[in-house]
């Protein structure tokens, strides 16, 4: 286990290193909020932070959004190997010889 290949983030200085460089970018970008002007379109858009709290409830509500498709597009654990969910029926297969390897009829 010694010939193991350490990567980047594998060392928890490095992932500090990163959380500190997103830090200061976050606050570079709040004290350039007071400093650049910002041609906007609408009112609401001069709201101090309007960008990051559109953002973040942007993000929400996807979340919410997709746990609710999550109800009605998930399927069980085991959709795949359960033999009695396919929409093929097998025993019409059978019926042509058609579920063996290799054994197909190109007319049907």
């Amino acid at each position: 286990m010694k010939d193991e290949k350490k990567y980047l983030f594998d060392d928890p200085k490095n992932v500090k290193r990163l959380l500190h460089i997103l830090y200061v970018c976050c606050a570079l970008l709040v004290i350039l909020d007071f400093v650049i002007h910002r041609h906007t379109m609408h009112d609401w858009e001069k709201v101090w932070a309007f960008y990051p709290i559109y953002g973040f409830i942007g993000c929400v509500v996807l979340v919410i959004v997709a746990t609710w498709m999550r109800t009605f597009l998930m399927r069980s654990e085991d959709y795949y190997d359960n033999p009695n969910e396919t929409s093929v029926n097998n025993d019409a297969l059978s019926d042509k010889g058609l579920n063996k390897k290799g054994a197909h009829h190109v007319d049907d």
